[in-house]
């Protein structure tokens, strides 16, 4: 039984072929490195799209949101202005005194 180890594969092929292969696997290396930052540089575009839509949509809503409360403010005052008209009228009428 004789254990004869495998000779490796450099030192089967001819040094050409083998810097082919070196030269190849760079060739793969640095597109696959072109892609990964191409796939980088749009993922980085789309998350700007999206922040600044994100944007947009939260200064609408916030413009309507600050509208509504204004809104609610001047019903509030115009309450406020009725309600102290209508107590003065009724205080008029429970002390006998004429409306102007």
């Amino acid at each position: 039984m004789t254990d004869q180890a495998e000779p490796k594969k450099i030192m089967t092929q001819p040094l050409p072929q083998i810097l082919d292969e070196i030269e190849d696997s760079i060739k793969l290396a640095n597109e696959a490195a072109k892609n990964a930052r191409d796939a980088a540089d749009e993922a980085r575009k789309a998350g700007e799209k999206a922040a600044g839509e994100a944007a947009r949509v939260a200064a609408e809503k916030i413009a309507k949101v600050e509208q509504a409360a204004k809104n609610a403010l001047q019903q509030v005052e115009l309450l406020k202005s009725t309600m102290l008209e209508a107590a003065s009228v009724v205080e008029n009428n429970l002390f006998g005194k004429k409306q102007p």
